[in-house]
């Protein structure tokens, strides 16, 4: 009996939907409630037929069908002016409840670009008029046509205060539950931003809330990705749903799509691993056609978020080669500077780089240039056509370095210093005092980094330019900061500085973590008699420290060592090359009269015992005195 009855249920199910009406979600209910009479009437009478089902079908009415299409819907579509909108209120025309709701669409639609226009339509008493036709009859609007005439209020700059845009607020809010996700989808899209501006709290709220308990319903990327980059500022939990539903569509994504996810995820800095890890597996495993556009805006996205994958960059870097001729110097620095965010040294792309400035010497502007230069300085890199290159910079900042932004300006010479190309004129427009004292003071972060680079200007200044005869900073400027020794000790650190107090044997041998007044930390310094052997640090002279301390001069060929750990992050992606900063703290130690003990991270972690890493330290400090003596 049970088979029996669930077999006549599918039957008359399948009837009810062959004969019911298309039409929007709503009809839907009238359906449902359709089907649940027709079943009653089957059970009480099972010789009832089709005919019976069709009667209850036309008599079942729950929600008005939407109406045939009429003359009056073509007049609103292709209606240029406002005023052939309104003349439609006292035409005689035959309007059905939707005609007022999309007449106001399409007015809205009309003066998007004519502030002007608006206002004098606000005053309009037809246009009154037809808020008020709107607000009276906004129950019986249909879904669809309900959110476009609430985008269509809002872009039309109703007062806040205005009860027709109250209501039409209110109907949506009570229909929430209702709407399609596309509705709610398209509100996220393209109200969003007016919802913030005028005070719509509780509706954007709810909003919020029933996209983030509906996230399964999203089917397409483009919904997806629209609401991620709208809402998902706002809403933690919904962006971490957002991002659960983008690991589950990410195959059916093109490379547009995939844009879109970085690009989302750059403009909030989140860094989702598992999503990065899945979105850069199909930029590398499928063959994607991607555009100069979308090269750029991923070499931005992964810049942003310091995600290293080191497939996606040699392909970003293959795929922008060809498009080189065709990018704006605009374009050129935004790239660049994506590039050094990453760490990532492409020889050819850089060189074409430099070539593009190169061509176009004298229209490329001075910002766009000066992105340029510090993305070379971050890696160390020097064009082949250097002498050129550098020519047309000091041509270009000759009469326009003044102009620039004052922190700007350091980082620009700070750049050149870096890569040897600082002149003395250059050096003398930072160093001076009217210009170097207000960052003297500034205790923010980014004062406190631009006073740091400005440190290492003053010590190229000193110490790589000889006949420089002033100004520089004042003495009181080159005093560490507490900042400079603040940060956390890292594991490498910690064990470097064990292992070679445990080789000193005594604390007085040895300094660690010493500030100089040249900008940089070394890591320990030690002094070694012509013996070889250690000697106690506070008696002597350190001419590097600020103030200076000690008294005695050092004993003849005494020789001052420096040891300097280079960690991970210290070297270019995926290399063993340093990157700019630390060749410049190299050069600086080593001009001030320093022995370099260098020790990088990835042959410390070859030394798995105590013993490993004392002869390690040992047989460095032997090497770098042979060479010294080879000298």
């Amino acid at each position: 009996m049970a088979a029996r009855l669930v077999k006549r249920c599918t039957c008359l199910l399948r009837e009810a939907a062959r004969l019911a009406p298309a039409g929007p979600p709503v009809g839907q209910l009238r359906l449902a409630r359709v089907a649940r009479k027709t079943l009653t009437s089957s059970a009480t009478s099972p010789s009832s037929h089709s005919g019976s089902l069709s009667q209850h079908v036309e008599k079942e009415q729950v929600f008005t069908p939407y109406p045939e299409r009429q003359e009056v819907d073509e007049l609103i579509e292709k209606a240029t002016q406002p005023e052939e909108l309104l003349e439609l209120l006292d035409g005689g025309h035959c309007l059905h409840q939707n005609h007022a709701a999309l007449v106001l669409i399409q007015l809205s639609r009309l003066l998007s670009d004519r502030p002007e226009d608006r206002a004098s339509l606000l005053q309009d008493a037809r246009f009154q008029k037809l808020l008020r036709l709107v607000s009276s009859q906004v129950s019986v609007v249909w879904h669809g046509t309900l959110v476009k005439l609430l985008r269509g209020l809002y872009s039309l700059a109703l007062p806040e205060a205005s009860k027709e845009l109250r209501s039409v607020e209110q109907e949506v809010r009570w229909r929430m539950r209702r709407l399609r996700y596309k509705h709610l989808a398209f509100l996220a899209e393209s109200s969003t931003t007016y919802m913030q501006e005028r005070g719509s709290q509780e509706l954007l709220a709810e909003l919020l809330v029933s996209l983030e308990r509906r996230w399964a319903e999203i089917e397409d990327s483009r919904t997806l990705v629209a609401i991620m980059t709208k809402l998902g500022p706002l809403s933690e939990s919904l962006m971490n749903r957002l991002e659960d539903k983008c690991l589950e569509l990410v195959e059916q994504f093109g490379p547009e799509e995939l844009r879109k996810v970085l690009v989302a995820l750059a403009a909030q800095n989140r860094r989702s691993v598992p999503l990065l890890r899945a979105v850069s597996y199909h930029l590398v495993q499928k063959p994607f056609t991607l555009t100069k556009g979308v090269l750029l805006d991923l070499a931005y996205a992964y810049g942003k978020l310091g995600f290293h994958q080191t497939q996606v960059f040699q392909r970003l870097a293959a795929d922008l080669l060809p498009h080189m001729p065709s990018l704006t110097s605009s374009e050129v620095a935004r790239c660049a500077k994506s590039f050094a965010f990453l760490k990532w040294l492409n020889l050819p792309l850089f060189e074409a780089f430099a070539q593009h400035v190169l061509s176009r010497a004298q229209s490329i502007p001075l910002p766009h240039l000066c992105n340029v230069l510090l993305a070379f300085a971050r890696l160390n890199f020097r064009p082949e056509q250097e002498d050129s290159f550098f020519s047309l910079v000091h041509e270009k900042l000759g009469g326009q370095l003044a102009g620039l932004d004052p922190a700007l300006q350091v980082d620009v010479l700070w750049a050149l210093c870096v890569l040897q190309q600082a002149r003395d004129a250059e050096l003398r427009a930072v160093l001076r005092p009217e210009f170097h004292t207000q960052f003297l003071d500034d205790r923010s972060p980014k004062g406190q980094s631009t006073f740091q680079k400005l440190l290492h200007v003053n010590a190229t200044a000193q110490l790589e330019h000889p006949k420089y005869t002033g100004p520089l900073l004042p003495a009181s400027a080159s005093v560490p900061r507490p900042s400079a020794l603040d940060r956390k000790a890292t594991p490498l650190q910690k064990e470097l500085q064990e292992t070679l107090k445990g080789q000193l044997g005594s604390a007085d041998k040895g300094r660690f973590s010493v500030a100089t007044q040249y900008g940089w930390v070394l890591d320990a310094e030690v002094l070694l008699d012509a013996e070889g052997q250690f000697l106690p640090l506070k008696d002597f002279v350190a001419p590097h420290l600020a103030p200076p301390s000690g008294g005695q001069p050092l004993p003849p060929k005494a020789k001052r060592l420096a040891f300097l750990r280079w960690e991970f992050p210290n070297f270019n992606s995926r290399s063993k090359d340093l990157l700019g900063r630390f060749v410049l703290a190299r050069r600086h130690l080593l001009a001030a009269g320093f022995l370099l003990v260098d020790v990088p991270y990835y042959e410390w972690l070859e030394l798995k015992s105590e013993w490993q890493k004392g002869a390690y330290l040992k047989d460095k400090v032997r090497k770098v005195v042979a060479e010294e003596l080879a000298k």
